[in-house]
């Protein structure tokens, strides 16, 4: 999950390990700032099972579960309203879609500025697996036409004329996540993901998933190693908020 640019603030050390179910890469430039969100509990998206944002801590780990945490509405207003130079306040959306197939869970994730929910800034499929026992597995998909895709978080019919073999995988980007003291937690590997946003050569991305938050870190590396883009001074934290029907 993605956050907007920042590139008015000098980089730091990062001080967290927490981050981005690619969560996915891809947030919204904003020519004042550093970057960083992709990621990332509601009311339910229209035809979505309602997400059970009071999962105890003890809670088992399934794939349904990992559904569960990530199907829902998030906002990062609280972590934008206490520290607004280094964090936008975005609008995350995931819902589930194809939900008749065996190969999933698939998830339309859309993700916008507060200012500007109906333009967002990154649109993707996530397919959820479980590879080998306990370990999950988020892969990411571009869509072939994100105009048209608006807002199908909450209305599904937009998307009925996709189909998983019209989108586009993201070749080293999935997260790979296992279960840890109550939630989610993953990451890319190494320098898998490729990345050419200013003078990125690769991107990294991490993720937390509790029951009631996301925590997301996106960041972008140079062929020297150095960060070029992304939050530099931890990830984002995405808290599940209620969407009017």
């Amino acid at each position: 999950m993605i956050a907007p640019i920042r590139t008015d603030t000098p980089m730091t050390s990062p001080f967290l390990v927490l981050a981005s179910l690619g969560l996915a890469l891809g947030q919204p430039a904003k020519p004042d700032a550093p970057a960083a969100p992709p990621a990332g509990e509601n009311a339910p998206a229209a035809g979505a099972k309602a997400a059970d944002a009071s999962t105890p801590a003890d809670a088992k780990p399934s794939l349904d579960l990992l559904k569960q945490r990530l199907t829902g509405s998030f906002a990062s207003t609280e972590q934008s309203a206490a520290d607004p130079e280094n964090y936008f306040d975005i609008r995350l959306h995931m819902a589930p879609i194809w939900t008749d197939r065996s190969d999933g869970p698939w998830l339309y994730v859309e993700q916008a500025t507060a200012q500007a929910p109906d333009r967002p800034y990154r649109q993707r499929i996530y397919r959820l697996s479980e590879p080998t026992p306990g370990t999950y597995r988020s892969e990411v998909y571009t869509l072939p036409d994100n105009k048209t895709a608006i807002g199908a978080w909450n209305d599904p019919a937009k998307l009925k004329d996709l189909a998983p073999e019209k989108l586009t995988l993201r070749d080293g980007c999935a997260l790979d996540l296992t279960w840890k003291e109550g939630a989610f937690v993953g990451a890319t590997k190494g320098q898998s993901c490729a990345s050419d946003l200013r003078g990125a050569k690769y991107a990294t991305s991490e993720a937390t998933i509790l029951a009631d938050r996301l925590i997301t870190w996106d960041r972008g590396y140079d062929a020297k190693n150095e960060q070029v883009w992304g939050a530099t001074k931890g990830g984002y934290v995405f808290k599940r908020i209620q969407t009017p029907k």
